[in-house]
């Protein structure tokens, strides 16, 4: 199965090129000056030439601050930057995959499924990324994968107790997300939470920094939502079949 990434050097599609391949899948990921996801002729040019049987969207802007104050920019990549991708695999008759984020819902709640209605947003990447999801519904076949995580390593000194979440580090997130891309052209759904269980940021940070500050995110600078975990139990449950099914060609 031929796979075209975009995003390919950045923190999830550098853990994607490693795994992919191990699934049995070809991965073509050309970089950033090769494949200007806002160009939409570069794009189209592109992918007719590498032909993939499946687009997996990974690039995005993902600076949270960034985003407010750099707002054309933003919504430049991860909206226009995803309309381009759904059009061009309408063009290819690829399987669209965008990754998404559990940044959709609002955090009032959490253990938020994939048939919640999203927002309202609390920021302006939120905003962005809600956006993108609508725009990757256009291509014909797609799948969005709502998820969250960070480098292996927790690279602030503070973290907060008063965000919840399902997001781990990119080596355990990961993998989950490279299984559903290698069976993509046979999963139906049109949405999936891939997450792990809910937890406090504090507790995340501190399974890999132990000596991490506790704060609330009052500190932030920017707002954030409380509790954005997601309720991952039509995946846990669609893994366990692809776990114990032969992978298709």
């Amino acid at each position: 199965m031929r796979v075209l990434l975009t995003g390919g050097g950045g923190r999830l599609g550098t853990e994607l090129r490693a795994l992919l391949p191990d699934l049995g899948a070809e991965v073509v990921a050309p970089a950033s000056a090769e494949l200007d996801i806002t160009d939409a002729e570069q794009v189209m040019a592109v992918v007719r030439r590498e032909n993939p049987a499946v687009i997996v969207h990974a690039a995005a802007y993902t600076d949270v601050g960034g985003a407010e104050k750099n707002r054309e920019r933003c919504w430049a990549v991860n909206v226009a930057g995803t309309r381009n991708m759904a059009q061009v695999a309408n063009a290819v008759g690829a399987k669209l995959v965008q990754i998404s984020t559990d940044y959709v819902f609002s955090g009032e709640t959490g253990n938020y499924g994939e048939d919640d209605t999203p927002g309202p947003v609390v920021n302006f990447y939120a905003l962005s990324k809600l956006v993108a999801e609508e725009a990757a519904r256009a291509a014909q076949r797609h799948l969005i994968l709502r998820t969250s995580f960070r480098p292996r390593e927790f690279q602030y000194p503070v973290a907060y107790s008063d965000v919840f979440t399902g997001q781990d580090y990119v080596d355990i997130i990961a993998p989950l997300i490279a299984l559903a891309v290698r069976h993509s052209p046979e999963i139906e759904d049109e949405v999936l939470h891939i997450v792990t269980e809910r937890k406090s940021v504090y507790e995340l940070a501190r399974r890999r920094r132990p000596d991490v500050r506790e704060g609330t995110r009052a500190e932030a600078g920017v707002t954030l939502p409380g509790d954005v975990s997601l309720n991952t139990g039509r995946w846990e449950s669609l893994r366990l079949q692809l776990l114990a099914a032969p992978v298709r060609a």
